[in-house]
């Protein structure tokens, strides 16, 4: 049981360096290969991928893709699973993970457990911000109003745990590649913001099922961006009118009026 994964750099380079020295102590067996994609020109990065010194060197199967021109979120995984792809012995798993991902405690072998549950198309961890609180990673199907009481009514700054969550956030999401590439990976119309909603339901509704892997714990300091940056704030605000419309939301919504009616 191997994983691939998938790391995108928008200028994250001291980040993506620190990941990798992480992955190197993970168990060998578990890390196929690494794909880094530099979404932008980063010259101390590359330098620094291909040092012959490198800690990884010999260790991981880091391989690196450069953008010719910035691509959104979902477009740069799902080039990243293509490549991995046309390997000779591409990888059962594919992990799509931020840059700014770090853990005390290995994750992979319990994300892999969780994996291996009948009918399970994804698995995400717990998440916890740097001083170990809990995030709200995973959640409910995101409703017009549910949003309003969110950040109207202080919801957002309360990081309250969801048994059976609709959707997790895709800081770490572990995938069976049969299951990405049967539903098309993410959706590369979304550029930014609710393509891990999108991509959650999606998979749900061909069948497979979300499974937190309980005694896996990652550390994600979310930056929450489209709350202090306009131009976050316009990506996120499209994104959401894209997803209310989209025939996944329509059809799970209604799936779900359906089981408690």
């Amino acid at each position: 049981m191997t994983l691939a994964l998938s790391i995108v750099s928008h200028g994250h380079g001291a980040q993506v360096l620190s990941l990798l020295a992480l992955l190197v102590q993970s168990p060998q067996s578990l890390i196929r290969r690494v794909w880094v994609t530099l979404n932008t020109p980063e010259p101390a990065l590359t330098q620094a991928l291909a040092a012959p010194d490198a800690a990884w060197r010999g260790r991981l199967d880091v391989r690196v893709l450069h953008n010719p021109q910035p691509l959104g979120f979902g477009a740069n995984h799902n080039q990243a699973f293509g490549h991995e792809q046309q390997q000779s012995a591409p990888s059962p798993f594919f992990v799509v993970m931020n840059p700014d991902i770090t853990w005390s405690q290995d994750p992979w072998v319990a994300m892999l457990q969780a994996a291996q549950q009948p009918g399970v198309g994804c698995v995400y961890p717990q998440q916890v911000d740097a001083h170990g609180q809990p995030q709200d990673h995973a959640r409910r199907l995101p409703t017009p109003g549910a949003l309003l009481r969110r950040y109207l009514g202080g919801a957002a700054r309360r990081r309250v745990r969801v048994a059976a969550p609709d959707w997790a956030n895709a800081a770490l999401l572990l995938f069976h590649s049969v299951a990405y590439q049967r539903i098309q990976g993410f959706d590369e119309a979304y550029h930014m913001y609710c393509e891990d909603v999108d991509i959650c339901l999606r998979l749900q509704l061909a069948g497979y099922r979300l499974a937190e892997a309980q005694d896996a714990c990652v550390v994600h300091v979310g930056q929450r961006a489209s709350h202090r940056q306009w131009r976050h704030l316009g990506w996120h605000l499209r994104s959401l009118w894209r997803l209310w419309h989209s025939p996944a939301y329509q059809q799970f919504q209604q799936n779900h009026a359906r089981r408690v009616g």
